[in-house]
């Protein structure tokens, strides 16, 4: 296995007999209903190889953002609970799961975990079910909180196996659920784990020229990675919000809804591009609308960027034209390259989809290529816009679709996997 190999993984613990606490990344509901299980489907080997050799499995992932930032009050209600997972995973592999309720405090989530869910897992140990599958981790207290209270929170979760798995990369964050409680258990990286991670090793040691097209509605969550890009990859292009930030900063143009704070991340982007001439390629023409309500005949509009005068302002600018990708420079590019990497919505969804159309249908053009593909956005509008490109895509060997794009980035960012946090825990193992 290409990857290093300090890490503990999954096929060389001894499962027989014991609870095996798995952390998955399952975060695919919205709103109470799951619009692509792919990230579900990726975790079955893991679960599979568990049960194969005799373990008892508790589930546990986050789904959204239930904590208010502002405020740090949890919000515990349908739209982020893990009963939409549980329901397909019982569907789908015929099996019987039970998720354990605890007390709620009005405004803190759950407090932590009660001594009640010893009656599931007799339960388990028993066979009279075959896995726990624990609320979400986001509506838990400890979860996301620092020092000891996540400390409190992680001990907890060891507390109800005898062993964790983490095969959940596309979580990257320093939790309590993918951190703190593999301090406490031995631990373990699954499957999905490791072909993420050999998926990446592909990245810094790149078949060249290698492309990477980032798009994304914030530039500071982005600066690094792009940063970092730029120095590994051959072509950079941009899309989304990230490049109407980037034009505002370069052709001294308004742009609609584009803050002053990603416009000034922008300019140091652009004064260190110059370091790297030729790297990052321009679309040329982007499509300019007068409302965010959806792509109405009569108010919207395709501008070439060379023709923008500075101190011009424009309303929102939702997409890339599919003209502009298909410029002679642009084509070749695409075509000539022999690794793609690509986190990237090139329009607002779900209106505006002609370059991110475009560009995916070339892409898939270059037959060479290498094609890696990030993130959930990415992931669900491919699935989208173009689902036989998709179900080709998930059996074919040129494509590799990550379960979090986030977490790809972050992994560029470091330069290395093991500067993840997640894997560091792994590693001290």
């Amino acid at each position: 296995m290409a990857m290093n190999l300090a890490l503990p993984l999954i096929q060389n613990a001894d499962l027989k007999g014991k609870v095996v606490l798995v952390r998955v990344d399952h975060n695919v509901v919205k709103k109470g209903i799951i619009h692509d299980p792919y990230r579900i489907d990726a975790t079955i080997g893991t679960l599979y190889h568990i049960n194969a050799k005799g373990g008892k499995i508790i589930l546990m992932t986050h789904v959204g953002r239930p904590k208010d930032k502002k405020t740090g009050e949890i919000t515990i209600d349908g739209k982020t609970s893990v009963e939409p997972i549980v329901e397909y995973l019982q569907k789908k592999l015929h099996i019987k799961l039970r998720v354990p309720e605890f007390y709620q405090h009005e405004k803190m989530g759950y407090i932590g975990i009660e001594t009640s869910i010893n009656h599931l897992i007799r339960e388990l140990k028993d066979d009279k079910i075959d896995g726990i599958y624990m609320p979400n981790t986001r509506w838990f207290r400890g979860e996301e909180a620092k020092g000891e209270e996540q400390d409190r929170f992680a001990h907890q979760l060891a507390g109800l196996a005898d062993i964790f798995v983490n095969d959940a990369f596309g979580s990257w964050q320093a939790h309590a659920s993918t951190v703190g409680v593999a301090k406490y258990l031995p631990s373990y990286a699954g499957f999905l784990m490791q072909k993420e991670i050999e998926s990446l090793e592909r990245i810094y040691q790149p078949q060249r020229p290698f492309l990477a097209v980032v798009a994304g509605s914030k530039f500071d969550t982005k600066i690094e990675p792009l940063y970092a890009l730029l120095k590994s990859c051959d072509y950079l292009i941009l899309g989304g919000v990230l490049y109407n930030a980037y034009l505002c900063a370069k052709y001294d143009i308004q742009i609609a809804g584009i803050a002053q704070e990603d416009i000034d991340y922008a300019k140091k982007f652009v004064e260190y591009a110059q370091d790297y001439p030729g790297k990052l390629v321009e679309i040329s023409y982007i499509v300019e609308s007068d409302t965010l309500d959806g792509k109405i005949e009569g108010k919207y509009r395709t501008h070439n960027i060379h023709d923008l005068k500075p101190g011009t302002k424009l309303n929102y600018v939702l997409d890339a034209a599919k003209e502009a990708l298909h410029e002679p420079s642009v084509e070749k590019i695409i075509l000539s390259a022999k690794m793609i990497f690509v986190n990237a919505v090139m329009g607002f969804a779900p209106y505006f989809t002609e370059g991110t159309i475009a560009l995916d249908e070339l892409i898939d053009q270059n037959r060479d290529a290498i094609k890696l593909y990030g993130g959930g956005d990415t992931m669900q509008e491919l699935k989208r816009l173009l689902p036989g490109l998709y179900i080709m895509a998930l059996d074919n060997p040129k494509y590799y679709i990550f379960t979090g794009g986030g977490a790809v980035l972050k992994a560029i960012q470091e330069g290395t996997t093991s500067g993840i946090e997640p894997i560091k825990a792994l590693l001290k193992q």
